[in-house]
């Protein structure tokens, strides 16, 4: 089913990115902070495909299978700031659409809202904040979850000898007014970093690596927050897989690695799965959605990233026909932001 990076058109890939991210939203919104005593329970070990949100969820209750939740919501909005902006997204606009997507969500009765990161810079902005103050203390992985469209739009300039740090400059811009510390953009910067790299035609091994150097540079920038280096953690957690079944993979992952919200236990989760399962986006996205805790957004980051590696054509037809059914224009808007990345300037 997957097929080989180097072989996938670049369009094909930056569809991917997009088209990942959704799936493995999706796979993940029924399971999404449920034990994985709960879903192995409910479902057995590994999901076999969209599920509805069991009745009684915390969070998704009603939920039809395949429905997206916020990971894949604020991504389009920040792709579609990014392309409206010309590659650059204003931090007060941002926060503005940040309020107007909970409000319309709120009338829709979800309770799939806006993180606590997120919705505390929000509100200190709209109360006269300074965006670069406003996300100080934002840690946890909001960043990380909506950022694939800046790997999308940013790449390599044939100019530049590295353009890590200037990739690493557009995740900050776009984060920095929610989530301004060194922890979270360095999960933000691993996971654009390896969607760059993927849709540049980088396989999973290529594009982990690339993400390690990102995280390495993005953790000296923001505010200073307690917590352990996510560049390490990718790198022990990848290590920490190699050579294990996918059973025992989800156990390590979900004990030793941890799938919270926490930015330097998700990000580093996504690319454990990645390790586990390099060759087929969507069985990772399965094993991502299997987890237990934050595994919508572990599936959404590890979506993201395989389908920047292996293309769109990776994931089974029926799956990219039930994000479509949605109305979000992925397609679109990917063409939209590799269009960005084409230009000479770039």
């Amino acid at each position: 089913m997957a097929a080989t990076s180097s072989k996938a058109p670049v369009k094909t890939r930056a569809r991917g990115a997009l088209y990942g991210l959704a799936i493995g939203d999706a796979l993940g919104m029924p399971t999404q902070m449920l034990s994985r005593a709960e879903i192995t329970e409910r479902w057995g070990g590994l999901l076999r495909g969209f599920e509805p949100a069991p009745p009684g969820h915390p969070i998704a209750a009603g939920m039809p299978a395949g429905a997206v939740t916020d990971d894949t919501e604020q991504a389009v909005l920040l792709g579609r700031l990014l392309v409206r902006g010309d590659g650059a997204v204003d931090p007060r606009e941002l926060a503005a659409a940040l309020v107007s997507w909970e409000h319309d969500m709120a009338e829709r009765g979800s309770l799939d809202l806006l993180g606590p990161s997120t919705k505390r810079a929000v509100a200190a902005v709209l109360a006269g904040t300074p965006p670069e103050e406003a996300g100080a203390s934002g840690d946890t992985n909001g960043a990380a979850m909506r950022i694939a469209p800046v790997g999308i739009a940013v790449g390599p300039n044939p100019a530049t000898r590295s353009y890590l740090p200037t990739l690493v400059d557009h995740v900050v811009a776009a984060s920095r007014v929610t989530h301004n510390t060194g922890i979270a953009l360095a999960g933000a910067a691993a996971v654009a970093a390896a969607v760059s790299a993927g849709i540049s035609g980088a396989g999973i091994a290529g594009a982990t690596t690339l993400a390690i150097d990102a995280a390495r540079i993005a953790a000296d920038r923001g505010h200073w927050v307690a917590g352990a280096d996510v560049a390490a953690r990718i790198e022990w957690a990848t290590g920490l897989i190699a050579g294990r079944t996918q059973a025992q993979a989800a156990e390590l992952i979900y004990t030793l690695v941890g799938t919270s919200l926490a930015t330097q236990e998700s990000v580093p989760a996504a690319f454990a799965v990645l390790a586990a399962v390099p060759g087929d986006p969507w069985h990772a996205c399965l094993l991502a959605a299997s987890l237990g805790g934050d595994c919508d957004t572990i599936a959404a980051m590890a979506g993201a990233i395989a389908g920047a590696c292996h293309g769109v054509t990776a994931f089974p037809p029926e799956a990219i026909a039930v994000i479509d059914a949605q109305g979000l224009e992925l397609a679109a808007l990917a063409d939209d932001l590799y269009a960005l990345r084409s230009r000479p300037s770039q």
